[in-house]
């Protein structure tokens, strides 16, 4: 399994979202990061597989590649159901191997490690939800200057400024 982004696709995705409008079109990303536009092809296309970008057609008929507050709430809960088909093929190996065999019991434990995990995944990013919604200014608002983030706040360790030492 593999994660995280190659260098084409990082920078893809930085140039949409340090947009104010948060879409280009490949043209667009090509000449802002002085690559060929197969290059924007290429990283375009896995990052539409992510559901980190998706397309758009403006009025003049192009493509448009827009990232979105919306977009990483979707690609979580994809990557949490990602994990369904493990689990599944996982709960198969167990009834071919047989419940009392060893193989099948370290399944199982995949099985339920991974079930647990994206229903965990999925509880937290239904929750964190409203956090994509809102605007910074609003967010800053709601910080005291004890608290790092909304509703968490932190004790200060002596002696050691801006250090988190447990949350409360």
């Amino acid at each position: 399994m593999a994660s995280g982004l190659n260098k084409m696709a990082a920078r893809v995705l930085t140039c949409l979202f340090t947009t104010d409008s948060g879409s280009l079109t490949a043209s667009e990303l090509a000449q802002r990061l002085q690559v060929s536009p197969a290059s924007i092809s290429k990283a375009i296309t896995f990052l539409e597989g992510q559901s980190l970008v998706r397309r758009e057609r403006d009025e003049r008929r192009r493509d448009r590649y827009v990232v979105d507050d919306e977009l990483f709430y979707q690609a979580t809960i994809a990557s949490a159901r990602a994990n369904d088909q493990l689990v599944e093929t996982a709960r198969q190996g167990v009834a071919l191997l047989g419940p009392q065999t060893p193989a099948a019991a370290r399944l199982e434990n995949i099985a339920r490690f991974l079930d647990f995990i994206s229903e965990s995944i999925i509880r937290a990013a239904e929750q964190a939800r409203e956090v994509l919604h809102n605007r910074p200014e609003a967010a800053a608002a709601q910080l005291s200057p004890d608290q790092d983030q909304p509703g968490v706040a932190l004790t200060r360790v002596p002696g050691q400024s801006g250090q988190a030492a447990s949350r409360s």
